[in-house]
């Protein structure tokens, strides 16, 4: 659109140039044509001669030249014919040269009229090219103004949201982080709390532990005579209830494992380590369920379910 108005401006004045120039030339071939008719019209002047008849009969050396017969004489016009028209086109008249010179000058006023027509028009042309030119500039610069805008907007949003963006991170960091220490104070309470608990646990278990102990010391120091003499009359009823063998030597040692019931009565017994053979095996594990049922202890809190008792009968 800016490049367009030079080219047609250029265009159009040369077109006015040529029209111009040809409306001149049809200008000046009209007055050429007008001065070639009225000089053709116009009587050709005659030249007036200043001169002497001399007879040549006076003249010497003429009188014997022969003298040249007068030509006939012409024809006499007729009656009808009032003059003898002269040669050529007839001379225009004051009337027809004041309308030619009128119409030469209403010629030239219209041309003069048609060139100022055609120059406003090429004003009014440049004008409304111009006039175009400066609405584009400013309809350009506008929609310049109207994008810049636009974009200082969405980079203001962007910006904005950026913003926006970071802070929402920014709180949601500081609430994990929050969280964080919270559930790391939690974590550190409920551990101080079970060391406390086990601490105050072992430290039970501790107290408990020494007064088993402490009571247990106590008890086998009360219970192990009993516990001795309970031994004591069992082997002895073992070794009456045994029938010695004939294989048997002296300084026999046999482990036996026996299992009784409340009330004393044999349930199970086995024989580990021996020093005897079989026959003194067979004859021990016999010598024990005869003995049954075995002789109860002296207090009820010392009678053991499982008993390892070492036979030695001598």
């Amino acid at each position: 659109m800016p490049q367009s108005g030079p080219v047609e401006r250029s265009r159009d004045r040369w077109i006015s140039i040529v029209l111009s120039v040809l409306l001149h030339g049809v200008l000046v071939a009209a007055i050429g044509y007008s001065w070639w008719t009225f000089k053709e019209a116009r009587p050709e002047p005659t030249l007036a001669l200043d001169a002497t008849v001399v007879d040549p009969k006076s003249v010497p050396g003429l009188g014997n030249l022969p003298q040249p017969q007068p030509p006939p004489a012409p024809p006499a016009p007729p009656e009808t014919q009032a003059q003898v028209e002269p040669d050529g086109p007839p001379q225009p008249t004051p009337e027809e040269l004041a309308k030619r010179e009128q119409e030469q000058k209403e010629q030239q006023e219209k041309a003069e009229q048609e060139a100022k027509a055609r120059q406003a028009a090429e004003d009014q042309k440049r004008l409304e090219q111009e006039r175009q030119q400066e609405e584009a500039v400013a309809q350009e610069k506008a929609a310049e103004e109207k994008r810049a805008e636009e974009k200082r907007l969405a980079e203001e949003k962007q910006q904005r949201q950026a913003q926006e963006k970071a802070e929402a991170e920014r709180k949601a960091r500081e609430a994990a982080e929050a969280r964080k220490q919270e559930e790391e104070d939690k974590r550190l309470a409920e551990e101080k709390q079970k060391q406390a608990e086990q601490q105050a646990a072992a430290e039970r278990e501790a107290d408990l532990r020494r007064s088993l102990d402490q009571e247990l010391r106590q008890d086998a120091a009360h219970s192990s005579a009993a516990l001795a003499s309970w031994q004591s009359q069992i082997t002895a009823r073992i070794q009456r209830a045994w029938l010695r063998p004939p294989s048997a030597r002296p300084g026999i040692a046999c482990v036996l494992h026996v299992t009784q019931v409340p009330g004393g009565a044999v349930t199970n017994v086995s024989i580990g380590s021996c020093n005897g053979d079989q026959a003194v095996r067979e004859s021990i594990e016999a010598a024990v369920y005869r003995a049954s049922p075995l002789p109860p202890p002296p207090d009820p809190g010392l009678f053991q379910r499982d008993l390892e008792i070492t036979f030695r009968p001598d």
